[in-house]
C-alpha cells in the first residue's frame, strides 16, 4: 500500500522558483518511491542503473543536455564528481534562458552536503526527507502544517481517526520505514537486522573507518538504550571500550545520516546552545525497539524505558511535520539548576512554546506547573501557549494557556 507522503507539496512548491532540487534521507524512508509516484511528469533516471551510470560518469554534459526537460537524478551519492558537471549545466541553462527542471536524491547526506556546499551554493534547495508520519499513515486529520501548541492550530484540526492504545504501541514498535506498511510486516526483527547491517556496510564503511565493526554495534545499541535521555559521552565511551573522540566521531556520522537527532537545551545565547550537553532520540522507534531488543508491544510499552520510547516517538513525529513543510525544527528543552525539566521548548519568533510529554492516559494538570520558570528565566522571551501531549482522547483547555493534546494532533 502506498501511502502519499506530505512533503511532496512543498517539493511542488520549491520546484517552481529554484532548477534543481535536492532531496535527502536515510535509506529506504521511500524518496524514490514517493517521486515516482508523485512526480511521474519527471523522467526518472537512477544511478543504481549501470548504464546511466556510464553514461553520467563518461559524459555528464552530453547526458544533462540530452535529458528531457524535467528529469530525477536518482541516488546521486554513487558519483560524487556530478555535482560540478550540475553547477556548469545549471549556470548555462540560466544564461540561455532555459527552464529544464532536476531533482536529486541521495541517502548519503554527509557526503552530499560537501558537495552541495562546494559546488551548488545558491543554486539548489534542499528537502529532508523522514519516515512515515502518523499524519501519512492514518490520515489522522485535514492539516499539513507543522505541529504549534496553538489556537490556530489546534482548533482547526478536524480528527478522522482515533488511535487505541494498542494500535499506537504497534506502531511504535513496527516505526517508520515504508516497507513494512507496504508488506504488511509483523515480525520487524529481521527487517531491522538488515537496515541496520546495510546501513553499516553500505554508508559508514564510505564515510570513516570501522576497525572493529562489533565496538561500532554495541555503540548503536549503547546509544538506542539512552534515547531520549541526556547524552553523556563518558558514559558511552565506557559501554563500547573506545575514547570520548571516537564516539563524538561515530554520532556525528550517524546524525548525518538522519538516524538520529539532537536535541539541545534552549539559550538565548546560540553559542551556549551547543556546549551544553544535548538530548539524544532516534527518528525511527523501530530501530530503537529492535537494537533494544524488545519484539512485541506489551514488552515495549511496560519497558525499563517506555517513557523515553514515548517521548522518542513524539519528538520525532513533530520533527517530520517541521520537515515536511521543508523547515527546520526550532526545538529545544528546558533543564535548570535545580533539575526543573521541560521536554520540549519550540521557539518562534522571539516566544517559546512548552511541551511535556507523557505516555499516560489520565494526566495530570501538576505536569505542567513547571512551565510557570519560563517567564522568570527568560523575561526578554514571549511565553506562548503550551501544551500537554499524551494518550488522552480529550481535546481540551487545561487552563487559560495550556491545552491537553491527545497525540493524534501531532
Amino acid at each position: 500500500m502506498y501511502f502519499t507522503r506530505d512533503i511532496s507539496s512543498k517539493i511542488r512548491l520549491l520546484i517552481k522558483n529554484y532548477d534543481c532540487i535536492l532531496l535527502t534521507g536515510s535509506r529506504q524512508v521511500g524518496k524514490s518511491t514517493m517521486l515516482i509516484k508523485e512526480f511521474s511528469d519527471f523522467y526518472f533516471n537512477t544511478l543504481d542503473n549501470n548504464n546511466i551510470y556510464m553514461a553520467l560518469n563518461d559524459d555528464p554534459i552530453s547526458f544533462l543536455c540530452n535529458s528531457e526537460d524535467k528529469f530525477i537524478l536518482d541516488e546521486v551519492q554513487r558519483l560524487q564528481k556530478i555535482f560540478s558537471d550540475l553547477k556548469f549545466f545549471i549556470d548555462e541553462n540560466k544564461r540561455n534562458n532555459l527552464t529544464k527542471k532536476i531533482i536529486l536524491t541521495g541517502s548519503q547526506k554527509y557526503e552530499l552536503m560537501n558537495n552541495v556546499s562546494e559546488s551548488l551554493a545558491g543554486r539548489i534547495a534542499i528537502v529532508e526527507m523522514a519516515g512515515l508520519s502518523n499524519r501519512e499513515i492514518y490520515s489522522l486529520h485535514n492539516s499539513k502544517e507543522k505541529f504549534l501548541p496553538i489556537e490556530s492550530y489546534l482548533q482547526n484540526i478536524k480528527i478522522k481517526k482515533n488511535i487505541s492504545n494498542d494500535e499506537l504501541w504497534n506502531r511504535i514498535l513496527k516505526g517508520s520505514y515504508p516497507e513494512i506498511y507496504d508488506k504488511n510486516i509483523e515480525d520487524v526483527r529481521d527487517f531491522y537486522a538488515n537496515i541496520v547491517t546495510t546501513y553499516v556496510e553500505r554508508d559508514v564503511r564510505q564515510i570513516i573507518n570501522i576497525k572493529n565493526e562489533l565496538q561500532f554495534n554495541q555503540f548503536i545499541i549503547s546509544l538506542a538504550s539512552r534515547t531520549g535521555q541526556i547524552l553523556n559521552y563518558d558514559d558511552i565511551a565506557k559501554d563500547v571500550g573506545v575514547d570520548n573522540k571516537t564516539i563524538k566521531n561515530w554520532l556525528s556520522v550517524l546524525i548525518a545520516s538522519d538516524l538520529v537527532f539532537l536535541l539541545y537545551p534552549f539559550s538565548l545565547n546560540v553559542t551556549k546552545r551547543i556546549i551544553k550537553s544535548p538530548k539524544i532520540y532516534f527518528l525511527d522507534t523501530g530501530i530503537v525497539s529492535s537494537l533494544c531488543g524488545w519484539y512485541t508491544k506489551e514488552t515495549l510499552m511496560n519497558g525499563a524505558i517506555a517513557g523515553n520510547i514515548y517521548e522518542t516517538f513524539v519528538v520525532s513525529e513533530i520533527v517530520k511535520s517541521y520537515r515536511n513543510n521543508g523547515m527546520k525544527p526550532n526545538i529545544y528543552y528546558y533543564r535548570d539548576t535545580n533539575s526543573n525539566e521541560i521536554d520540549l521548548l519550540i521557539y518562534e519568533d522571539n516566544t517559546l512554546y512548552p511541551i511535556e510529554i507523557k505516555k499516560t492516559m489520565t494526566p495530570n494538570i501538576k505536569d505542567i506547573k513547571k512551565f510557570r520558570i519560563l517567564a522568570e528565566a527568560y523575561p526578554t522571551v514571549n511565553i506562548g501557549t503550551g501544551g500537554l501531549i499524551c494518550n488522552s482522547k480529550d481535546f481540551i483547555k487545561l487552563d487559560k494557556d495550556n491545552y491537553l493534546i491527545p497525540i493524534e494532533y501531532i
